[in-house]
């Protein structure tokens, strides 16, 4: 009789050790993912599309391999979701907008294909603010994903869905990205683990663009272990992706399981002043004080122009959306509005038809800002910003070697508390956009709860490609938070 696991703690590597042993096979494993979708995400909302063929073809794939005794994949049979903006053979693409309902790329993204080489059984789409613009996960055209701990709560945004499903037992670990904090913010408002590797260490082709130069690709998993087996499969060049690194990639498995002693941990002195919400704060400390105990020495470090990071990075997300966003046209794919008479009628009601209301703010806001006469004054001023934000982070790690600090200004917030004020919605993201625009890694790591009950993570920040350091300081963390 096959073996029951709790689907809601499953662990990467217990997934993939029952399933290498045969105590589970991985069709069955398979199935009853699907099982508990069908029953628990018709509340959350987590999931997009079902790829049901593709997986069950690929579990039958991993459990004939297992019964021969082939050696196994560090995914083998293990269920993973993947956000809606990465394209992959056999399902939909829609980016959680209606300008691509319909759409069905011909190809896998190098980080699905990885995967899937990997052993890894891909359940299907998960939902997710269109084209990645948002906080909370409000702005998909398909209905908000409900945060599975506090189903009156937004789960984060933009990979809300991933961070859900993950925190629901939908799926062992889900892919997501992050362009300023949507990894990062959902992992800590939904209890989990979320990675954002440093730019170009994880290939970004198949990706649907919002802002090419900030957008990277990087798992929710249940443990920093797991975390660092995706990255172990996720990371690395790739001929597909100009941007992608030819960095060498550590082994970050053995990296992660490293003690921490000696290491030295800054602490960003502008990141815990007026607005951090107090449970939060006290929670973080925590953490710092479990760093110091494991043998790590903390130091107070400044990042000076972080007040301007937030203006900075919604000026150059949204020129490179605006360019980036140009080409649904309702000509190619997607959406084409049925009514109009001439083809600039066309590109016209097809847009307008198929982008929500955020997509249109940032397109003009971009198109504002890369307009001639503004060109100037906005794009290259944040570019120049951008490049004294970098210059802080490089100033710090001379000093320390992995930064701690919050994710977020307040815990979860309630559906529908923040839609009618964009600023303050573009406010959550104070304390992540700055890593985002400086390309460094980064990662939460559940540390706590509020007295409601509402997940609190800690953002660990590292050097360019040392998510082997961020990764230790992550495993510290969580081995004091699972001790107590």
């Amino acid at each position: 009789m096959a073996e029951t696991l709790q689907l809601e703690t499953l662990s990467l590597s217990a997934a993939r050790t029952a399933v290498v042993e045969g105590r589970v096979s991985a069709a069955s494993l398979a199935a009853e993912h699907y099982e508990r979708i069908a029953t628990v995400d018709p509340e959350i909302n987590s999931y997009l599309a079902l790829s049901r063929e593709r997986a069950m073809a690929q579990a039958e794939r991993v459990d004939a391999a297992a019964k021969a005794g082939t050696t196994l994949g560090p995914l083998a049979g293990v269920p993973i979701g993947i956000k809606d903006v990465l394209t992959m053979r056999g399902a939909p693409a829609t980016a959680g907008s209606l300008i691509l309902k319909g759409y069905h790329p011909p190809y896998d993204a190098t980080c699905v294909a990885k995967l899937e080489a990997a052993g890894a059984v891909l359940l299907g789409k998960l939902n997710c603010d269109e084209f990645a613009m948002g906080s909370s996960n409000e702005n998909s055209a398909y209905g908000p994903v409900h945060n599975p701990r506090a189903l009156d709560r937004v789960p984060g945004g933009s990979s809300g869905g991933s961070a859900a499903a993950v925190a629901a037992g939908l799926c062992v670990a889900s892919l997501g990205t992050d362009t300023g904090g949507s990894i990062r913010q959902p992992a800590a408002f939904c209890g989990v683990v979320g990675v954002l590797p440093t730019y170009g260490r994880v290939s970004r082709y198949g990706l649907i663009a919002f802002a090419s130069s900030l957008d990277r690709v990087g798992p929710f998993t249940r443990s920093v272990a797991d975390a660092a087996t995706m990255l172990d499969v996720l990371a690395g060049p790739d001929p597909l992706d100009a941007t992608s690194s030819l960095q060498p990639v550590a082994n970050y498995s053995a990296e992660a399981a490293k003690p921490v002693a000696g290491l030295r941990i800054g602490v960003p002195v502008e990141y815990f002043g007026e607005g951090l919400d107090r449970e939060i704060r006290a929670a973080i400390e925590k953490a710092l004080d479990d760093l110091r105990a494991a043998g790590c020495s903390i130091h107070k470090v400044s990042l000076p122009h972080t007040r301007y990071a937030v203006p900075t990075y919604y000026v150059i997300a949204t020129a490179e959306a605006s360019s980036n966003l140009s080409r649904f046209d309702g000509v190619r794919y997607g959406l084409r509005a049925e009514d109009a008479n001439t083809l600039a009628a066309m590109f016209r009601k097809s847009r307008d038809e198929g982008f929500g209301a955020e997509v249109k703010r940032r397109i003009l806001l971009g198109t504002y800002a890369l307009s001639a006469g503004y060109y100037d004054a906005y794009y290259r001023k944040a570019q120049q910003v951008r490049t004294l934000l970098t210059r802080d982070f490089l100033s710090a790690f001379t000093q320390v070697d992995a930064i701690v600090c919050p994710v977020t200004p307040t815990p979860a917030f309630k559906l529908g508390e923040k839609t009618d004020d964009p600023i303050q919605m573009y406010l959550e993201d104070i304390y992540s956009v700055a890593a985002s625009l400086a390309g460094i890694c980064g990662m939460s790591v559940p540390c706590g709860t509020t007295q409601a009950g509402l997940p609190i993570g800690v953002q660990i920040l590292g050097r360019h490609f040392d998510e082997g350091t961020m990764l230790r300081v992550g495993a510290a963390v969580e081995a004091a938070q699972s001790g107590r």
